[in-house]
């Protein structure tokens, strides 16, 4: 028997707000009317909820209020930020707290950009409320970007206010379950109406959230498709990230980061700079991992995600999370930012995937659709070499083998240089292999510390990642 899931409608969500006699705050809105507030307003006793509710549309006055933006982008978490802290300010300031000590008060804001009219541009927007849990409390915070999808700029409205009352609920009455509270942001809309690229908490009600997993929820419900952290953990803005730099990209498992992996990465970064040309303050360097290979062991453990993004960190990495199983998405993703040179290093198994056509069978144009995508302008693989364990041969572009029917297309890759080896590797981790470092781990063996970057293995041993156990001899017992 099916269990039909229930959820409130943006009308019975803002009554259940009005009718809560502790909650009240302010709304101020930029870009596409006043949709979160409206509802407040048309579902009744907004008197007891709502303290303000503004929209500086036009520059000016809202510079005034909020204060200029550098380059005058004002749809920007910057922007959003400023807003929220000036109206909490505001209420501080205007209310007294001895006469209001059993309010919670909150602020919500956004400032969005709807499809334009030549409909070349779907539009984009923040959203974010700062709110106190529980009165007296210090505020807490969620801030999100939303990328719209729908082709009506007056469908985009509708959604967005949608949008914006699932949060204020959230906060008030979903705080203590993030997870909950980020699948009830698409009460009532479709997936395919607009998607989250990335949400943050901060503050007193959430003081064991990890930003890191709540990206993965984004991936795991399917609201976004790829998310981006830094080596500190937090939520990078994939846009402003991307957005007309240069991209190379390691894909891998990472459990754990070897030897292989870095050496991969330090010798085709030099090729791709030199290439180029460009500056490394230009370019942007992605470890990225697949949901499909954080499922491969069956459901996507959240430890072992973490396990396998707090190594990374601990190297300094940037860390992206994808939806992409096949390599020509990820390549169309980064396109979708106007990349200048998009470079991925790999190895020769990962390349014989991409050349395995049972993995276009849903594409109408098979693989050669995937290659077009996937082999675009300025997109260039870098081969690592991979030492065969059985045969101790050593294979690279020159001696790889494809299928017949596919071998001209290979040598046109390889002659217009869309595949080049690295060539500049160390031959002595040719023979270092993830699987079996992992059997080693695993089963507590030694012999596999070296083939680790300096500091991996100690960080594995303290904190027993991918199921390391100290050995317990009788006499420590």
């Amino acid at each position: 028997m099916s269990v039909i899931k229930q959820y409130l409608t943006p009308k019975q969500k803002a009554l259940a707000i009005n009718l809560d006699p502790n909650i009240y705050g302010t709304f101020a809105e930029i870009g596409a009317g006043q949709e979160t507030v409206r509802h407040f307003f048309r579902a009744g006793a907004a008197s007891q909820t709502i303290a303000k509710a503004m929209s500086a549309y036009d520059k000016d006055y809202s510079d005034a209020i909020y204060g200029k933006e550098d380059k005058n982008r004002y749809v920007t978490q910057n922007r959003l930020k400023k807003m929220l802290r000036h109206e909490v300010g505001l209420i501080q300031e205007r209310l007294d707290n001895e006469e209001n000590s059993h309010r919670k008060f909150f602020s919500f804001a956004n400032t969005v950009t709807t499809i334009n009219y030549q409909k070349t541009f779907l539009g984009h927007g923040w959203v974010g409320i700062m709110f106190q849990a529980q009165p007296g409390q210090e505020y807490s915070e969620i801030v999100l970007h939303v990328k719209f999808k729908e082709n009506d700029a007056t469908l985009q409205q509708e959604t967005l206010g949608n949008l914006g009352v699932n949060l204020v609920y959230g906060a008030f009455h979903l705080y203590d379950n993030p997870r909950r509270l980020i699948k009830s942001l698409y009460d009532d809309i479709s997936i395919d109406k607009i998607e989250i690229d990335m949400i943050d908490f901060q503050g007193p009600a959430f003081p064991y959230v990890d930003n890191r997993l709540m990206s993965l929820q984004l991936i795991k419900n399917s609201m976004t498709e790829a998310v981006i952290f830094n080596s500190e953990g937090k939520n990078m803005l994939p846009a402003d990230l991307l957005y007309r730099k240069d991209v190379f990209a390691v894909r891998g498992s990472f459990r754990p980061v070897t030897l292989v992996n870095v050496d991969m990465f330090e010798n085709g970064l030099k090729m791709f700079l030199n290439e180029t040309e460009g500056k490394p303050e230009d370019t942007v360097i992605l470890f990225e991992i697949t949901v499909s290979n954080l499922k491969a062991s069956g459901n996507l453990d959240e430890r072992d995600f973490l396990d396998r993004v707090d190594v990374l960190a601990k190297l300094g990495y940037t860390v992206m999370i994808s939806n992409f199983s096949e390599y020509y998405r990820l390549v169309d993703y980064f396109t979708s930012y106007n990349v200048r040179y998009t470079g991925i290093a790999m190895g020769v198994n990962n390349l014989l995937m991409v050349f395995d056509e049972d993995y276009y069978k849903h594409l109408s144009g098979g693989i050669l659709e995937a290659f077009g995508k996937f082999f675009k302008k300025d997109m260039r693989v870098y081969l690592y070499p991979y030492k065969d364990p059985k045969t101790h041969e050593l294979l690279t572009s020159e001696n790889l083998k494809v299928n017949d029917n596919l071998k001209e297309l290979y040598k046109y890759f390889k002659h217009n240089r869309r595949i080049v080896d690295i060539k500049d590797y160390n031959p002595e981790h040719s023979e270092i292999y993830s699987r079996e470092i992992l059997q080693k781990i695993s089963n507590s063996e030694s012999g596999w510390e070296e083939q680790l970057p300096d500091g991996v293995a100690a960080m594995i041993k303290e904190r027993g990642m991918f199921g390391y156990k100290e050995d317990i001899t009788f006499e420590e017992y």
